[in-house]
């Protein structure tokens, strides 16, 4: 999770515009978009070199603690 803290902050909430917010996530669409970057599916350097390191239990931790996290509301909007 090191690795995702720097663009998807500690929580899951980035602070860095442009990258989506991962707490709240549904769990199979994370793991999906993971599986799909590492397959080359889904492009974007960063993240298809990221997932290419993770094994499938790792992926699965991965998606399963971020959609676990409080999700994200925007200003003016309830969660």
């Amino acid at each position: 999770m090191g690795l995702c803290v720097a663009c998807h902050g500690e929580d899951g909430v980035s602070r860095v515009a442009g990258t989506p917010h991962l707490a709240g996530q549904d769990g199979l669409y994370l793991r999906r978009a993971l599986q799909d970057y590492r397959s080359g599916r889904r492009q974007h350097v960063p993240m298809s070199s990221l997932a290419n390191s993770l094994q499938p239990a790792d992926i699965e931790a991965l998606a399963a603690w971020y959609a676990s996290r409080p999700g994200f509301a925007a200003a003016g909007v309830a969660p």
